[in-house]
């Protein structure tokens, strides 16, 4: 018997044939992957009925996306299945990369005390799946069609017809709004006949699921040019109940369909654990296959069609972007299209939701292309300087960094249009970032966090002011915004106003996170990002009027999309490297070697004779480029 979870095969729902006088429905949400029932539960949890429509008869099957983001996990806890998801998942934290056999990163992400949630978790997405429809079953205003696919699209003006293959024939439906969440193979965006843009990657790489009672840590492993496989890359994620996830490259000269047979399989597992000095059984569970692509479409939004998830986007694997970006683009379309629907904002409103999302995936390729570029390389160039930065990081380690994977995190929204300019000389977290969860107090003693005080919806958060002031700037904004729920919250100690939560902050925590000052006014979005910073209740009214619109004040941020700050020696070595590879790529192969010698003595005359001595040494060293001793593995902590 099989070790690996095996989802339950749901029969196909029978559709009642729908006559033109009928009503369109409200929303209908093309596909019932993790993007399409969060889109479903948001909008669900707005009073929105919902219809999801699924080709297959079953959740997915296989890992797939197995590493969901602290981000993620705050998402699923809006949505109503975050505690049910906890129960099952595996958290991690870091993670090692190896040249061979040698170690040469050791990375952390966050976890700080003050984090409710660890910054990954693994399960896989057949898992995943089954708790958010487990969730959605549990529903009234959604209704999930198993064994629906789409064979046809009519729009208009003001509807979508859609026509729909059944086990019990064609049907038709009609709906107000189509949500296209269908996947990166997306029928959708087929019968809308849009095309998608961006790059598509060399590296190949095969994914299996095994079942291994192995006491080997929960963390993200990798091996370039291992001696178990020499010339491939090969990651290693541990899952919930003994179940490994193994990603191997290919070579460019094999044969893809050859490699992915299951003997072929076995035998590079095999290779590969007994270098591990492996001597448990193992099982092989579940196999598949992947390239790296960027690509997107230049809208998400199509008249009433709406793009999400890999319909819209699809980014490299590495850094595990793709599940993550789209419960973004879920919750952040969700709240959108359920103010449009109830008259709360103009059809504006959802291209914002395009331009911010699309920039979202512009910031997850400049991260996961870096990524790619490390872990499949597509070019000579490329290919020479990251072997040599793994050589290098061996006895070098201030280059290791440039091979870290930049693990997925919370994408910022500073050049949506909705998004508020910033007040002068303000310092911490700017309008459009995502504002973290965090534990607190509140003011009669109990331990809580802002999620739980920000709920579902919007949240005013004041900063040393009265509690009247917060109630009052909440109560205009739920007036304008409902049924959307607004919860106010002070960082302070007036408790004279029952409806606002009071968070004492003794210690000056949360002032300090969020880099504020007293009387200012923080208007967070429902899906955790910083619409605005005030100073005062005066422009609430203001805020409402330009949410209505689908614009902020000025059009756009001021803030600049600088990124995550980085180290400038980082930085310095990271422009070297690209700017390196990009130049090997652009010389002539004849004269690569006069390049390099020229390159070197021109760096070399701007330094002092000892560092030029001690470089050359560190280049020479014989061991960056034969292997070192085959059995000194070490994947402990």
């Amino acid at each position: 018997m099989s070790n690996y979870y095996q989802p339950p095969t749901y029969p196909a729902s029978v559709f009642e044939s729908m006559s033109p006088s009928d009503a369109a429905l409200p929303v209908v949400v093309v596909g019932a992957g993790p993007v399409g029932m969060a889109v479903a539960l948001g909008l669900a949890q707005r009073g929105v009925p919902v219809t999801i429509l699924e080709a297959a008869d079953q959740v997915s099957f296989g890992s797939r996306a197995i590493c969901i983001s602290r981000h993620s996990l705050e998402a699923a806890a809006r949505l109503g299945f975050g505690a049910e998801l906890e129960k099952i998942v595996l958290p991690w934290v870091g993670g090692r990369s190896f040249y061979r056999d040698q170690e040469v990163l050791h990375f952390r992400m966050r976890d700080a005390d003050h984090d409710v949630r660890p910054p990954m978790v693994n399960v896989s997405q057949s898992e995943f799946e089954q708790v958010m429809v487990d969730t959605i079953d549990a529903n009234p205003l959604i209704t999930l069609h198993w064994s629906a696919s789409i064979a046809g699209v009519l729009r208009a003006d003001d509807e979508v017809t859609l026509e729909i293959d059944t086990a019990s024939g064609t049907r038709h439906l009609r709906a107000r709004w189509v949500v296209a969440a269908d996947g990166g193979r997306s029928r959708m965006r087929e019968l809308v006949g849009i095309r998608m843009q961006g790059n598509n990657y060399d590296g190949r790489y095969v994914i299996a699921d095994i079942h291994w009672e192995s006491e080997l840590p929960a963390e993200r492993m990798v091996w370039f040019d291992p001696p178990s496989n020499p010339g491939s890359t090969i990651i290693m994620h541990k899952q919930p109940k003994d179940i490994w996830r193994i990603d191997y490259q290919l070579d460019p000269s094999e044969d893809a369909e050859l490699e992915t047979r299951e003997d072929r399989i076995r035998d590079r597992i095999t290779r590969h654990l007994e270098w591990l000095q492996n001597e448990l059984p193992w099982t092989l569970e579940w196999h598949g296959f992947y390239s790296a692509r960027a690509l997107a479409l230049p809208d998400f939004t199509q008249g009433r069609v709406l793009f999400a998830g890999d319909a819209a986007h699809l980014v490299p694997i590495f850094g595990v972007r793709g599940l993550n970006s789209g419960m973004e683009d879920a919750e952040t379309l969700a709240w959108q299209l359920a103010a449009v629907i109830h008259g709360n904002a103009e059809t504006a409103l959802l291209q914002a939701y395009s331009i911010e999302r699309h920039d979202a995936w512009r910031q997850n390729v400049a991260n996961a292309g870096k990524s790619t570029l490390i872990m499949s390389p597509g070019s000579h160039g490329y290919r020479t300087t990251r072997d040599a930065i793994l050589a290098l990081s061996v006895t070098r380690p201030e280059f290791s960094h440039l091979i870290n994977p930049r693990q997925s995190s919370a994408c910022n929204a500073r050049i949506s249009p909705l998004t508020w300019p910033d007040p002068a000389d303000v310092t911490g977290i700017a309008a459009g970032d995502p504002v973290d969860d965090r534990r607190v107090m509140t003011a009669d003693g109990a331990d809580s966090s802002l999620g739980v005080l920000r709920g579902t919806g919007f949240a005013v958060l004041g900063v040393n002011v009265d509690a009247a002031t917060v109630a009052a700037a909440a109560a205009t904004l739920a007036e304008a915004m409902a049924p959307e729920s607004v919860r106010a919250i002070l960082v302070g100690d007036d408790t004279s106003d029952s409806s606002v939560s009071v968070v004492p902050d003794s210690d000056g925590a949360v002032v300090a996170a969020l880099g504020a000052r007293d009387g200012e006014l923080f208007v967070i979005r429902p899906d955790g990002v910083l619409l605005c910073r005030l100073d005062g209740v005066a422009r609430v009214e203001e805020v409402v009027r330009h949410l209505s619109l689908g614009t902020a004040p000025s059009g756009a941020a001021s803030a600049a999309d600088s990124g995550p700050s980085i180290d400038p020696a980082e930085l310095r070595r990271e422009n070297v490297w690209m700017g390196l590879s990009d130049a090997l790529d652009q010389v002539a192969e004849r004269d690569r070697e006069g390049f390099l010698a020229r390159l070197a003595l021109l760096l070399g005359s701007q330094a002092g004779q000892r560092e030029v001595e001690e470089a050359i040494a560190a280049a020479a060293d014989p061991s960056l480029t034969v292997p070192v001793g085959a059995n000194s593995v070490a994947v402990g902590p």
